[in-house]
């Protein structure tokens, strides 16, 4: 062997590797992708939202009149039954302490209450008096006149006298009677309110019923004390009549309908719940949201379409999420939604056919967060990729991950 050729192939064989070495590493290969196929199947088109659920109509039971209410002993959870169960109990209040003034004042005018009473007696007394003097002298008269002693005039006159004495008799006694009620009235001025209480001597309280059947929501006056008419005591409604309200974003909000199906979930129980859009409010209102934007929203209220035993766990102002369905389809043709890009203005897949990847355009209808209905441009069962990212083109050789 001539010493070239050994030269030749000591130093071309190891260059021929490292050449199919090289054309090995450098030569295309597929890119890995995440599959998935074109299918028919159930479709639901939902905004969603949390939302809480209330009692339909809550009554607030506040205080008729100024007074002292009594400790209220009804506890949150306890039911009431209408015109019947006593909420809570109102008493007259306690009279204030009197200053120095008020109170030397209060008895000065005991004093004169008492020193006009001893007049208003006195008085009595000389018209008593005057009476039984009147009373002796008319008899007399009488008898005179029946002796034909003395004229009728005479005895027309001692009969008049008699009548203005005992008529004086009367507004004597009636004098007493007010002197009287006012000594007791300036007394009672002077009463504190430990003295009250002993008067009043067990004073019946004005009770607060129930207006109508259900569950005490709130105690929102406990502990006894003075309250002014109208405050809140007690709230009471019944469970029983539940409904959800939504604060949807007024743009998702002129998309629902009362009477569209709502679909329940996070609500702390098995399986989700079944509702129906009873209403939309037509007032709006501003909302800051949690990023600090402020947002118009439209209150949406819900009600339960499921038998009370399977939400009878829910309380008011228990916290759900609400999916308001817009469009729904058991069969449309959809596929992920994240193989959808956008591609000369319109959408488009990649679609997978002999190992290759192949761009098609395609047109969709609705969507939901995770998927969309194909209209037009792929069939059932076709390959689409997920995820298509910038490594993949037309005719790019992929394969499964």
């Amino acid at each position: 062997m001539p010493p070239w050729f050994r030269r030749l192939v000591f130093w071309g064989l190891p260059l021929l590797v490292l050449a199919v070495a090289l054309a090995y590493a450098l030569r295309p290969r597929p890119v890995d992708v995440d599959l998935a196929q074109v299918v028919h199947g159930p479709l639901v088109e939902t905004v969603d939202e949390e939302g809480k659920t209330r009692i339909k109509d809550i009554f607030v039971l506040d205080a008729p009149i100024r007074g002292r209410v009594l400790r209220i002993k009804i506890e949150e959870g306890d039911k009431v039954v209408a015109n019947k169960t006593v909420v809570a109990q109102i008493e007259p209040t306690d009279p204030a302490f009197l200053d120095v003034r008020s109170a030397a004042e209060a008895r000065a005018a005991v004093k004169t209450a008492r020193a006009a009473l001893a007049l208003a007696k006195a008085e009595l007394r000389q018209a008593r008096a005057e009476l039984d003097f009147a009373t002796a002298e008319v008899d007399r008269m009488r008898a005179l006149y029946n002796s034909k002693t003395v004229s009728v005039r005479a005895l027309e006159d001692a009969e008049r006298t008699y009548r203005s004495r005992e008529a004086a008799v009367g507004t004597a006694e009636a004098g007493v009677e007010m002197r009287q009620s006012e000594l007791t009235a300036a007394q009672v001025r002077l009463l504190g309110p430990d003295e009250a209480k002993t008067e009043a001597n067990g004073c019946p309280c004005i009770p607060i019923r129930a207006p109508v059947s259900g569950e005490v929501l709130r105690v929102l006056h406990e502990s006894a004390g003075v309250v002014e008419p109208g405050q809140p005591l007690v709230e009471i409604g019944n469970l029983g009549v539940l409904e959800i309200v939504v604060d949807f974003l007024s743009s998702d909000a002129v998309r629902i309908a009362p009477g569209q199906r709502v679909i329940i979930e996070e609500w702390g129980g098995k399986g989700a719940l079944n509702g129906r859009v009873s209403r939309i409010e037509p007032f709006g209102f501003t909302k800051v949201s949690a990023l600090g934007i402020e947002e118009q929203r439209v209150n949406v209220v819900i009600d339960f379409t499921d038998p009370p035993e399977r939400w009878s766990r829910l309380g008011h102002g228990f916290q759900v999420e609400a999916r308001v369905v817009l469009w729904e389809d058991n069969a449309a043709l959809k596929v992920p939604l994240t193989a959808l890009f956008r591609s000369g203005g319109g959408w488009a897949v990649f679609t997978v056919a002999n190992g290759r990847a192949r761009l098609q355009p395609v047109e969709i209808g609705h969507q939901t967060d995770f998927e969309a209905e194909i209209l037009s441009g792929v069939s059932e069962h076709d390959t689409v990729i997920r995820y298509p990212n910038s490594e993949i083109e037309a005719g790019t050789r992929v394969r499964q991950r």
